[in-house]
Parts: structure tokens; C-alpha cells; sequence
């Protein structure tokens, strides 16, 4: 069995469809290792929890699931970013070779945000086919593939390590799965049903005095079952309750807000919130008027101020020209007096004077104005009129823009918040509204309360009836010995210590072959390898026990904690070994607090070699770079990825690559 896709789509903090290739290269140079990296709280568990959501539906024993039921669980699942019309959706596609041929095989569930009947839709496709015979014995079938009671050996995460390299005796979930793996579930199994065998057998052997007490037992028996399914029928009833309770509480709270029972609540901050927002208006509102009496209304005649600008610009060359040619006139004038002076030629003079003419030709057209002039502006008017038309007017009107920008917005929010206020409901509707939301929020409190009450009654009543069971078991055993039928009885007797003895026997060739196998995969872990020669399991709690060279029992309390770890990891190594079931192995957090030199070996020694897939979800400080450098080295990992959480936006996106 190979995992070949996981799909997420709107599952945890994996908002939209997400999708993860898990199909290691398999060739000659097999790359067995699926790298998957996070932080801590980025979606790591929630991949494990998906992985075995899809494969067992109700039965899964996911991390977060607790206490809650089915449904309350798979609404926990929910992303909190999804409109409440859109599914979740999980997706795990596997390849299983069957009867010779290669198949693919897709789980595909989904549910809405409060799924109908608290389950999720289930569709089976086997190559890219619905096939709804496989759909409608799933759960048998996934049983014989991967049970589910020995699914911990494969999907296991550090803490589950961390807790069973603590422990002296097992923890429940690996207790059970030893046993279901060692196959003494059916020795088990078998003694229950030699015991419903003797109870159907008891009427006949029974004399009138032990059948009147057998009868007042079951009658007993009878009457708890009755009481029990009640209270079961109670319990359900409850929850169909609370249900329809937390629809109306919903339903009170939606219509307080939908008919203003909301804003009259927040009435006073709403009109309080409207006065400072007039007031910020009332004061832009000034500053425009202030900017606008200023010189902001020439900007409406910009064309005629430029053209008063040149026609400034060409009489002060008109008058500039005027001044020049009175002072060069006079200059020419004092010039040829003099020249006369100096007994100069005629003709040289005449070509002096006609010079000069030609020289002052220029000022005597810039002297010329047509049409006169009617400005008459000077200097410094001119200068005054450019400020204005280059700086000030462009000033103000961004001053201008600015400040109506911030005005609309303003206008905006206020006509907003006046809307809300309008829309408020009165004193005394607000008064009903909010009784109606309080008695629906508390008749949901009683409902819980009352439901919490029958459950435990539930439980209660549960121990009640395996006790009376269990003296009705004990009065059979020990008071009915009638000789017509005294050899069925002894007959299952002798049947029940003989299935003791065959499964004594059982247990201890299965625990030998697995002390072996935990031996090697520890001995091969441990870079210390002289330290333990034999690891030996107690047949009856299953609790390890460590052996030097000479035979001796070696204190667990001698490990560091690095090494209980890989002792731990031994054990779930050498179960899965001996299980022979080739089935894909996914880690998550699988380093914990082993030093450098035990990090090392379980890169190189058991990742590689652990399945022929080998899922690990690591943080950067678990396989860190020279950890993941030794892996690439190796040639194991087919493919990397990145888990990369984004806390404001609550959502996790993958992405190729790794930390580093």
C-alpha cells in the first residue's frame, strides 16, 4: 500500500483546495521519505488527522477530537474563513496491488459547515470509477487492510513516543494494538462467546429455586437495559433539542441585530461617534471657506491672468525699450560732437553716424507698441501676479483637493452612522428583542446542562449492568451443577482453560518473535550497541525489559531520555515487522529530545529503511538543516514541502522546497 495524493480543501487552516503528492520514487534507488515541514501550530497534526479522518471515518482517533461527537467534530474542523454555502472536503488516494493487478483507490468525504445528521458524505472511487460495493463495506475493508487497532503503529506522532518511552506499561492505544497484532483479540473473543454459549445452556440445568434467582437477575438485566435505552433515547432526544436551541439562539441573536437591537445598544458611542465626525466636517468645511477667500478664485480666470502676464511682460519691454534708446540717442549725440572734434573725414563720419542708426533700429521697433499700452503695470506687480499663477494657485487648489477628499470620506461615514442610528429599535423593542436573545441563550444552558446530567446517569447505569452480568455469570458458574447437563458446562470450562493455555502458548511465541525484532531494531538504533544485548517483553503487561552481555537486568532508569525514546521507537518498528503488512509509515514531530549522535542514527538507519514510504512531519529544529543535508546525502527524500502558516490571515499554504 502506497499513499499516493492527500487533497485538503477548506479542512483546518487550509483555506481553498490544497494538494500534497505523497508517492515516493520506488525505483531501484528507492527514495522512501515524504519531508514535510512546519512551525509549530502550522497544519502538521492536522495533515495526521486528515490522513486518518479519511481512512476511518467516525472510528478515527484524531488528535483534537477529545470527548466531542462526530458531528461537533467535523464542524470543529470547519475553516473559519469559508462562506457557509462552501464544503469541506478530504481527499487520500492510495495504489494497493490486489489479485496481481495494480489498483488506485480514492476516499473522498466532505460536509458542510453543520453536517446533516452530524456525518460527513463518503464516495469511493477505485481507478478514477465509483464503485459503490467497495463505498458500502468500506469500513470491513479498510480493516483488513490497515485495522484500525494497529494504525498507531504506522501514523504515530513524538508525543506518542515521548509518552510511551515515559511509561512503564504501555499506554492503552499500543497495549491494544500488541494485542490485536499478536491476534489475542480472537482467543478473547472466542471466551465471550463459550460465555453466551453456558448462558443460553443455564435454563436447562437450572433447578426451580436457581431459576427463580437466575430469572430475578435477568429481569434486573432487563429492566437496566430498558432504563438504559430510554436514557439513551433521552441523551438523543436531547441533542435534537439543543440543536433546534442553538438554531433559535442563533436565529434571536441574528434577528437582535438584523432589527436594530444591536445598535440601540450601542446608541450613546453612535451619536457621540456623529458629533466628533460634524465636528471634523464643520472644521474642513472652514478651512475651505478660509482657503476659497484667499486668492482661490483666480484659478477660474487662469487663462486671462496669463494672458494679462504677457501683455505685461510686453509692455515693460516696450518701456525698458523707450528708456534704452532716449539714453543711446543722447549717448549718439555726444559721440559724433565729438568725432567733429577730432577733424575727422565727412565721409567717415556719415559712415559712423549711419552705424549707429542701424544699431539703435531694433529698440525703435520694441519702442513701437500697437495697440497702446493700457496696463501700465510695474515690477513688482508682475512678479506678485507670477507667485500667484506658478505657486499659490497650485497650492491651494492640492490644499483644496485634499481637504474635499477627506470631507467625502467624512460625509460618508457620518451619512453611515446616521443610517445605523435611524435604523435602531426603540426602548421597547429593544427590550424584547433582547429578552427573546437571553431566554433562547439560556434555555441552550439548560439544555446542556441537562444533557451532561443524562450522560453521566448513562454511565452510571452502563457499570450497573456489567455488574449485574457479572453476577449472573457468577451465580451460573458457581450453582449450577444439575448432572443431565453438567457436561456442557464442564465441557466449556475445560474449552476456556484450554484456550488459556493455547493462548499463554500463543502469546509467548509471538512476544518471542517480537523481543527479536524490538532487540535488532533497538541494538541497530542505539549507537551505544554494547550497552543492551536482549530486550524481553512481559507477556502480561506487555512492559520492556533491558538485559546487559551477562544476563542482567538493566535499569530503564540508566537511558537517557534520547535513548527511552529510540527504545520506544523500537518497539512500534519491530511491531510493525512483525505485522509483515507493507503499509506506509507518517511521523509527526519525529526527533523529540534525542541528542545529536541518536538523531544521526534514526536519519540513517531508520528513516531510510522503515517502510518503503516514510511520511515525516518535522519542525526546523527537529530535522534541521545538517539533519536534512544528511537525508538529501543519503538519496532518500523524493519530495520536500513547506507548511507556511500565516497567523492574521489563519490560513496554511504549501508550497515545495523545505526550511533550508
Amino acid at each position: 500500500m502506497l499513499f499516493r495524493e492527500l487533497v485538503l480543501e477548506n479542512f483546518g487552516s487550509y483555506l481553498g483546495k490544497n494538494t500534497i503528492n505523497l508517492l515516493p520514487d520506488t525505483s531501484a534507488d528507492s527514495r522512501p521519505i515524504i519531508l514535510i515541514g512546519g512551525m509549530n501550530g502550522g497544519g502538521k497534526t492536522t495533515i495526521m488527522d486528515a490522513i486518518r479522518l479519511a481512512l476511518y471515518g467516525a472510528r478515527a482517533q484524531c488528535s483534537t477530537r477529545g470527548n466531542l461527537s462526530y458531528g461537533d467534530f467535523l464542524t470543529q474542523c470547519v475553516s473559519q474563513q469559508i462562506l457557509p454555502a462552501e464544503k469541506v472536503r478530504i481527499e487520500l488516494a492510495f495504489q494497493i496491488a490486489e489479485d496481481g493487478d495494480m489498483r488506485d483507490i480514492r476516499i473522498v468525504r466532505y460536509w458542510e459547515r453543520n453536517p446533516k445528521d452530524g456525518k460527513d458524505t463518503l464516495g469511493i472511487l477505485v481507478n478514477d470509477w465509483a464503485d459503490k460495493t467497495l463505498l458500502n463495506t468500506w469500513d470491513e475493508y479498510i480493516e483488513n487492510l490497515l485495522p484500525l487497532g494497529i494504525s498507531n503503529l504506522f501514523l504515530f506522532d513524538g508525543e506518542q513516543v515521548k509518552e510511551l518511552a515515559a511509561q512503564e506499561i504501555p499506554p492503552v492505544a499500543v497495549f491494544d494494538a500488541i494485542q490485536s497484532l499478536l491476534g489475542l483479540e480472537l482467543a478473547e473473543r472466542l471466551a465471550t462467546d463459550l460465555d453466551v454459549l453456558l448462558s443460553r445452556k443455564r435454563r436447562d440445568v437450572a433447578t426451580k429455586n436457581q431459576l427463580e434467582a437466575i430469572d430475578e437477575i435477568e429481569a434486573r438485566v432487563e429492566q437496566q437495559q430498558s432504563e438504559i435505552t430510554e436514557l439513551a433515547a433521552e441523551v438523543a432526544k436531547l441533542d435534537t433539542k439543543l440543536e433546534i436551541a442553538l438554531d433559535r439562539e442563533q436565529q434571536a441573536f441574528d434577528k437582535f441585530v438584523l432589527e436594530g437591537g444591536k445598535i440601540a445598544a450601542q446608541g450613546k458611542e453612535l451619536e457621540l461617534e456623529s458629533k466628533a465626525i460634524q465636528t471634523q466636517i464643520d472644521r474642513l468645511r472652514a478651512e475651505l471657506g478660509s482657503i476659497a477667500a484667499g486668492n482661490l478664485p483666480l484659478a477660474l480666470i487662469t487663462p486671462l491672468l496669463a494672458q494679462v502676464r504677457s501683455q505685461a511682460e510686453i509692455e515693460l519691454r516696450h518701456q525698458q525699450a523707450i528708456a534704452a534708446l532716449d539714453l543711446l540717442v543722447d549717448r549718439d549725440i555726444r559721440l559724433l560732437d565729438y568725432l567733429q572734434q577730432q577733424s575727422i573725414s565727412t565721409d567717415r563720419l556719415t559712415d559712423i553716424q549711419a552705424f549707429l542708426e542701424l544699431e539703435n533700429q531694433s529698440l525703435k521697433q520694441d519702442a513701437k507698441l500697437d495697440p497702446p499700452a493700457w496696463l501700465n503695470a510695474d515690477l513688482e506687480a508682475i512678479e506678485q501676479l507670477d507667485n500667484i499663477l506658478k505657486l499659490d494657485l497650485d497650492r491651494e487648489i492640492n490644499q483644496v483637493s485634499e481637504l474635499q477628499t477627506q470631507l467625502t470620506k467624512l460625509e460618508a461615514e457620518l451619512d453611515f452612522i446616521d443610517r445605523q442610528i435611524a435604523t435602531a429599535a426603540s426602548p421597547e423593542e429593544y427590550t424584547r428583542l433582547k429578552n427573546q436573545e437571553t431566554t433562547a441563550r439560556e434555555l441552550v444552558s439548560q439544555l446542556k446542562a441537562d444533557k451532561i446530567v443524562n450522560e453521566r446517569r448513562y454511565v452510571d447505569l452502563a457499570r450497573t449492568i456489567t455488574k449485574t452480568k457479572q453476577e449472573l455469570a457468577t451465580y451460573t458458574e458457581t450453582n449450577i451443577k444439575l448432572k443431565n447437563d453438567l457436561h456442557i458446562i464442564e465441557s466449556v470450562a475445560k474449552v476456556k482453560a484450554t484456550l488459556e493455555i493455547f493462548k499463554a502458548k500463543l502469546t509467548l511465541k509471538k512476544i518471542n518473535r517480537l523481543e527479536n525484532e524490538v532487540t535488532e531494531c533497538f541494538r541497530y538504533l542505539l549507537h551505544k550497541s554494547e550497552l543492551v544485548q536482549r530486550v524481553t517483553i512481559d507477556s502480561s503487561t506487555f512492559t520492556l525489559s533491558l538485559h546487559d552481555r551477562e544476563g542482567k537486568l538493566l535499569p530503564k532508569h540508566r537511558l537517557s531520555a534520547g535513548e527511552k525514546q529510540l527504545l520506544a521507537i523500537a518497539l512500534l518498528w519491530g511491531l510493525a515487522r512483525v505485522s509483515g503488512r507493507q503499509l506506509p509509515i507518517a511521523i509527526d514531530t519525529p526527533l523529540g529530545r534525542l541528542d545529536s549522535s541518536h538523531r544521526t542514527n534514526l536519519i540513517e538507519r531508520y528513516f531510510p529503511t522503515a517502510s518503503q514510504q516514510v511520511i515525516l512531519l518535522s519542525t526546523d529544529t527537529e530535522i534541521a538543516e545538517s539533519e536534512v543535508a544528511n537525508l538529501r546525502a543519503q538519496a532518500v527524500i523524493t519530495r520536500e514541502y513547506i507548511l507556511e502558516h500565516d497567523p492574521i490571515e489563519q490560513r496554511t499554504r504549501i508550497r515545495s522546497g523545505y526550511f533550508w
